[in-house]
C-alpha cells in the first residue's frame, strides 16, 4: 500500500500445545519503533501483512515464553489506542488477510496464523468483517454459541479453551464473572473458572482475544459450507464480457500465445479463476457497441459468437458449449463450465426476425433488447434518464413481434440495458419468464439500469429472474463497492420479490470497477459465504446459485413451439435509418407497404398503362 515501510522478515519460535516445535515468520509492514526498548506498536492501521507457521525440529529453535502474546487490542471495538507488543511473535492481520490451516508460502497480505495457539480453523477465511472501524462483530450472528479450540486464560500452561459461553457476539467482554471452561491437551483434564470471580482487568484482557476467535471460527464455518454447496450446485453466472475482450486484446486470435487462457492475468476472468470461483455455467456476452447499429452488428455479432464456440474447441478439458438446460446440468456432472450465447443488445438482430432465428440456430439464448441505445423497436433505459428519447413508448408493434418470435423459439428475454416502459411491456406480453441478465436493486442505487420496486413485483408474479450486477456504480452508485454492499441487493430483492428471483449476474470483463473482495470470477464463495452468514438457507443459496436460473430456462423451453408457424411481418421501412442499407424486397414488393391511397393510385396507373397498350 502506499506509504507503507518495506517489508522485514522476524523468526521466532512457538511452543504448540501437542509438544511439536513451529517456526514462525512474520512478514510485517508499517511497524514504527515505540519509545519502550524491544517494542513496536500495534495499531489497526498499522499490522502485520502476513505470518507462515512452519513445521520445524525442536533443535532448531529455542522455546518462546507464551506469557509475552501480542495484545490484540486491534479486535477491542471499544479500544481505538495503540499497544505495545514485543516484536517476536509477530502482530494481528490487516483488514482482508486471511487464516489458513495450510503451510503454503505465503504471498503479501494474504496468509496468516494466530501465534501461542495450535491452528484455531481448519480452512482459508477472510476477516474483512473483523476489522471494520465501528465494530469488530458488526456482521455476527448474535447470541452464537461457537466450540472451538483456542489459547486458553493460563498464560503459561499453552492450553486449549473449549468455549461454551453462550453470549452476544460483539459484547466487550465475558464479563467478571464470566465461566469459561478450557482443556488441557497434554494432560487430557477439564477445568471450569464457573462462576468464580475474574479480575476485570484479566476478563477485559481475555475478551479481547475470545470474542475474535468465535467469530473467525464462526466466518470459516460458512466459507467451508459455501464451498461444499458449490461443489455440488456451481454457481450459473449471467453476463460475462470476456469474449469481448479477446477482441479488443487480440482480435479474436486465440491461438496468440498471450491469449492463453490458463495464463491470462489482465482480465477478470481466466481458467484457474474460473475453477476456484466453482462457475459451473457462464452465459458469455456476443457484445457489439451501439455505433454498429445501422452498419455492421450482424457481422461483429457473428464473429462474437464464433469466438465463443472456438474458447470451447480449444479447451474441451473446461468449456462445454451448451443449448439447453439439460446441457448446463450434463457440464455440471462432467466438471466442466457450460458455455452459452449471450447476444447483448437488439440492435444486433438489425430489426430482422430472420437474423433472429439464424443467431437462434447458432446457438444464441438470450437476448438483451437493448444495450445502451434505442432500437428502432425497444427503448433503453437513457430514456428514463432524459438523455434519449422515447421512441417505441417501450415496444412498438415490431418489437412486440421480437417477444413473440423470442418465445416461440425459445429464446431467454433479457431486459438489462431497457427503460421501464421496455420491461413493463415485455413482462405483460412474455408467456414464459424473462431475466435481468446484469441488473441490481433501484432502491439501494439510484441507477437507471437498476430495477425499481414496482418491477420487481412483477417479476414476482411472473417468476422471473434478476441476476445482480457487481458493477459499483449499480451497487453503491459510487466509484467505490464492497461485498457486503452486493449482498444487500440479493438481500433486498429476495424481499421483495422472492427467494425464487435471485441469481448473480457479474458482469466482469465487462466493467471498470469492481467492489473490494469481489475482484475477479474467483471470488463468488466469499460472496456465498456472506449469504449464509446472513443466514440464507441452503435451499436459498443453491436458488441462487443455479436452481433458479435454470428453472426459468426450463420454463421458456416448456413455452417454446417450433410447431407454430414463424412470424413473417418485416419492420416498415419508414422505422430504418437508410443511410447504409439496401431495400430488396421492400422495393420489390411496394404493395404490401403502401398505404390504401397509394395503392388505389398504383392501380390507376397500371390499368392507364394497359389500356395504351
Amino acid at each position: 500500500m502506499p506509504g507503507e515501510a518495506s517489508e522485514s522478515e522476524l523468526r521466532g519460535p512457538v511452543r504448540v500445545p501437542n509438544g511439536r516445535m513451529r517456526s514462525l515468520t512474520t512478514c510485517t509492514s508499517s511497524l514504527t519503533p515505540s519509545p519502550t526498548k524491544g517494542h513496536r506498536l500495534l495499531t489497526p492501521g498499522n499490522v502485520s501483512s502476513v505470518t507462515n507457521l512452519q513445521e520445524s525440529s525442536a533443535a532448531e529453535v529455542p522455546e518462546l515464553n507464551v506469557n509475552d502474546p501480542v495484545r490484540p487490542a486491534l479486535w477491542n471495538p471499544a479500544t481505538p489506542r495503540s499497544q505495545s507488543c514485543p516484536p517476536e511473535p509477530g502482530c494481528w492481520p490487516s483488514p482482508g488477510t486471511r487464516i489458513t490451516d495450510s503451510p503454503i508460502p505465503a504471498a503479501p497480505g494474504s496468509i496468516l496464523k494466530l501465534p501461542h495457539s495450535r491452528p484455531v480453523c481448519p480452512q482459508t477465511i477472510h476477516l474483512r468483517d473483523l476489522c471494520k472501524p465501528r465494530g469488530a462483530f458488526k456482521d455476527a450472528k448474535p447470541n452464537l454459541v461457537c466450540r472451538t479450540q483456542a489459547l486458553g486464560p493460563r498464560g503459561g500452561r499453552g492450553g486449549n479453551a473449549l468455549i461454551t459461553d453462550k453470549r452476544e457476539v460483539g459484547q466487550r467482554s465475558p464479563g467478571p464473572k464470566a465461566s469459561v471452561f478450557w482443556q488441557d491437551s497434554c494432560l487430557g483434564q477439564t477445568h471450569s473458572s464457573g462462576r468464580q470471580r475474574v479480575p476485570r482487568d484479566s476478563a477485559m484482557w481475555t475478551g479481547w482475544w475470545l470474542w475474535p476467535l468465535v467469530a473467525v471460527c464462526t466466518a470459516d464455518q460458512f466459507r467451508d459450507n459455501a464451498v461444499r454447496l458449490m461443489q455440488s450446485t456451481p454457481v450459473i453466472d449471467g453476463h460475462n464480457d470476456l469474449p469481448w475482450q479477446l477482441l479488443k486484446k487480440f482480435n479474436n486470435q486465440l491461438q496468440d500465445p498471450r491469449a492463453n487462457l490458463t495464463s491470462l492475468n489482465s482480465t477478470h476472468t481466466n481458467i484457474p479463476k474460473l475453477k476456484a470461483g466453482f462457475v459451473g455455467a457462464q452465459f458469455w456476452s456476443a457484445y457489439t457497441p451501439c455505433d454498429t447499429q445501422n452498419k455492421d452488428s450482424v457481422k461483429r455479432t457473428l464473429e462474437q459468437i464464433d469466438v465463443i464456440q472456438r474458447m470451447c474447441q480449444l479447451y474441451p478439458e473446461t468449456f462445454l458449449c451448451v443449448t439447453d438446460s439439460a446441457g448446463i446440468q450434463q457440464a455440471f456432472q462432467e466438471g466442466k463450465v457450460a458455455s452459452l450465447v449471450g447476444v447483448e443488445g437488439g440492435h444486433s438482430i438489425d430489426s430482422s426476425l430472420g437474423v433472429l432465428r439464424a443467431l437462434y440456430h447458432l446457438g444464441m439464448r438470450y437476448l438483451t433488447l437493448t444495450h445502451s441505445c434505442n432500437t428502432p423497436w425497444a427503448d433503453n433505459w437513457l430514456v428514463d434518464t432524459g438523455e434519449d428519447e422515447a421512441q417505441s413508448q417501450g415496444l412498438s408493434s415490431f418489437g412486440q413481434s421480437v417477444v413473440k418470435e423470442m418465445n416461440r423459439l425459445g429464446v431467454i428475454i433479457d431486459l438489462a440495458h431497457v427503460s421501464v416502459a421496455t420491461m413493463e411491456a415485455a413482462l405483460q406480453l412474455s408467456k414464459a419468464p424473462v431475466i435481468f441478465s446484469h441488473s441490481s436493486a433501484y432502491s439501494l442505487c439510484h441507477h437507471r439500469r437498476n430495477v425499481p420496486d414496482h418491477v420487481l413485483q412483477l417479476v414476482k408474479q411472473t417468476g422471473s429472474l434478476v441476476m445482480v450486477n457487481f458493477y459499483n456504480d449499480y451497487v453503491s452508485c459510487k466509484a467505490e463497492a464492497n461485498l457486503s454492499q452486493v449482498a444487500d441487493h440479493l438481500d433486498y430483492i429476495k424481499k421483495v420479490a422472492g427467494a425464487g428471483a435471485v441469481g448473480f449476474g457479474g458482469d466482469y470483463d465487462g466493467v471498470s470497477r469492481l467492489p473490494s473482495g469481489l475482484e475477479d470470477v474467483s471470488k463468488y464463495p466469499d460472496l456465498v459465504a456472506e449469504l449464509l452468514r446472513r443466514q440464507w438457507t441452503e435451499e436459498e443459496v443453491r436458488g441462487a446459485l443455479a436452481e433458479n436460473l435454470l428453472r426459468v430456462f426450463k420454463a421458456v423451453e416448456q413455452a417454446s413451439d417450433h410447431k407454430q408457424a414463424p412470424g413473417e411481418e418485416p419492420i416498415p421501412l419508414g422505422q430504418l435509418e437508410a443511410s447504409c442499407r439496401t431495400k430488396y424486397g421492400y422495393s420489390g414488393t411496394p404493395s404490401l407497404h403502401l398505404q390504401p391511397g397509394a395503392l388505389l393510385a398504383s392501380l390507376v396507373a397500371l390499368l392507364l398503362s394497359l389500356c395504351l397498350l
